[in-house]
């Protein structure tokens, strides 16, 4: 029998406190302040690498939103996954050249950008970095994504084939996505291990219907899952909250804290 979230949540408070993470404290979410990771070129792709204090047994591979690597919270938020206790990798998705931090300024089409941003030229860049990490001998791999990057996380963690044959970007062991975006039903189905997901309560994206689906559709994949809606949120709330706002703020902490839990329990 799969066991509810609670218990998952409970077993992974204990694991969590094994594994010497300090999740129990929201204070590890960087919302602000100068990130603490590098930016390095690996296997020809420039990747935002944090560490954590002493030896990872176990890394997150953080695929972005449309923002990139280029903003500022997302670094924040992979070095708070390093203070965590995971190696934390972030590659470029974009190769320099992200959406602008408004995506409504003109000039920019949100269509076209990505339509050049698909599977066909994504998949290389996510295979990239969980070679890196493998490279360091790290073989426990956990793939966190954010809107956009969020689709990216299901297909690491799944068996698909692109237009290029089997994707070579299977590899990671658990999932979390939170307020994923153009996610489809063959990449929910072909996961192969655990998966978690934080859904906006107000999200174009991912109305309620679709919630609906693809709950039912992680249900049928056999495998553990979780699925939480945080009220009060909406559409990128993971990365980029009012922090003067209780409930936002206390939605990306805890969809943090829903990510290190799942990766401790299940990595």
């Amino acid at each position: 029998m799969r066991p509810s979230l609670f218990a998952v949540l409970g077993a992974a408070a204990a694991t969590v406190s094994a594994h010497n993470c300090p999740v129990a404290n929201t204070s590890v979410v960087a919302h602000d302040g100068t990130p603490v990771g590098k930016e390095e070129v690996h296997n020809g792709y420039n990747m935002y690498i944090t560490k954590p204090q002493g030896n990872a047994t176990a890394a997150v591979l953080y695929l972005t939103d449309v923002f990139g690597i280029q903003l500022a919270q997302n670094k924040l938020l992979a070095d708070s996954f390093a203070r965590a206790g995971f190696l934390t990798v972030a590659p470029d998705m974009f190769n320099g050249t992200p959406a602008p931090g408004d995506i409504n300024v003109p000039g920019f089409n949100t269509t076209t950008f990505l339509n050049t941003h698909g599977p066909t030229q994504t998949d290389p860049i996510v295979a990239a970095g969980i070679a890196y990490i493998r490279s360091l001998g790290i073989t426990r791999i956990g793939a966190t994504g954010y809107c956009y990057g969020g689709r990216y996380a299901f297909r690491a963690g799944g068996n698909l084939t692109s237009a290029g044959g089997k994707a070579d970007t299977a590899g990671a062991q658990a999932v979390f996505a939170a307020h994923p975006s153009m996610l489809t039903d063959d990449e929910i189905s072909a996961i192969q291990g655990p998966a978690s997901v934080a859904a906006a309560e107000t999200d174009a994206m991912m109305p309620a219907a679709r919630r609906t689906e693809i709950t039912s559709l992680m249900q049928k994949s056999g495998k553990e899952y979780s699925f939480a809606v945080y009220g009060g949120t909406s559409h990128g709330f993971g990365v980029r909250v009012n922090v003067t706002d209780p409930r936002q703020k206390f939605a990306k902490e805890e969809a943090f804290l829903q990510a290190v839990r799942w990766f401790s329990v299940w990595l």
